[in-house]
């Protein structure tokens, strides 16, 4: 028999447990629980190493909330100053590092604009906490034929948010474009999660260059933090600086 290996993420140590306790009775199913964004990156990360990756990840839409709002949407290794990390943050940080892991999000209410973010960020589904357990497993094994599950209350909204995503895109593409090729690299480090000190290290400048650097992407990019401007540029397509790969050589064409 094929087991499908999930791992539930939700800082709701009753709720985590008590809904791997049901998906483990299933006989085809595995299941794990971690209780924030970062344990279940290590989770992941073990699991692949030791060569028994997890193939479905649910995660909980509010995962580390710890005030009213929604807060954006960034890579893993952005996490706000108190350590949380975001549930949609989490998505796309497991889809960039681990593709083959589906996602799916639980959710105490209908959203239509956490909903596109989430399908955005790379998730394959939102779902109701409450919803059934039967509902949860044809979602769990929808996801894993590729599928996308979304309840259909849900469909409009998001394809309304979706819609008005690409339009934000297409600006947020002209504003990247306006950025000098090293401007463009400083963002691509921003994007990776690196500090000045390490920019300027990996790109041979000095601190206060990097500074001026990244003033100058805020302002072209008409933005006040690197958080916002981090979420302008994943909307535009820019991704991270390779952190495994070789730096830039000084007297570049980015110099």
């Amino acid at each position: 028999m094929v087991r499908i290996r999930v791992l539930v993420v939700d800082d709701h140590r009753i709720f985590a447990e008590s809904l791997a306790a049901a998906l483990a009775a299933e006989p085809d199913v595995e299941v794990s629980a971690a209780g924030s964004g970062s344990a279940a990156m290590r989770s992941l990360e073990r699991a692949a190493a030791e060569g028994r990756r997890f193939d479905v990840l649910l995660v909980d839409a509010d995962l580390g909330a710890v005030a009213p709002g929604l807060r954006p949407a960034v890579p893993v290794h952005e996490v706000s100053e108190n350590g949380h990390v975001d549930g949609i943050s989490l998505v796309s940080g497991v889809r960039s590092s681990q593709a083959y892991v589906r996602v799916v999000v639980l959710a105490e209410k209908d959203d239509p604009r956490r909903a596109a973010l989430a399908l955005q960020a790379g998730a394959s589904g939102w779902v109701a906490k409450d919803c059934s357990l039967s509902r949860l497993l044809t979602v769990i094994r929808g996801v894993l034929r590729d599928e996308t599950h979304l309840p259909p209350a849900l469909l409009t909204g998001v394809l309304r948010e979706l819609t008005a995503a690409r339009k934000h895109r297409t600006e947020s593409e002209r504003l990247v474009e306006s950025l000098t090729p090293r401007e463009r690299e400083v963002l691509r480090c921003m994007v990776a999660g690196l500090g000045r000190k390490a920019v300027a290290e990996r790109l041979f400048l000095s601190p206060h260059t990097v500074r001026t650097h990244m003033q100058n992407v805020l302002g072209k990019l008409g933005v006040h933090s690197t958080l916002a401007a981090v979420a302008l540029a994943r909307r535009a397509g820019v991704g991270p600086v390779d952190l495994a790969g070789d730096v830039v050589e000084r007297g570049g064409q980015l110099a």
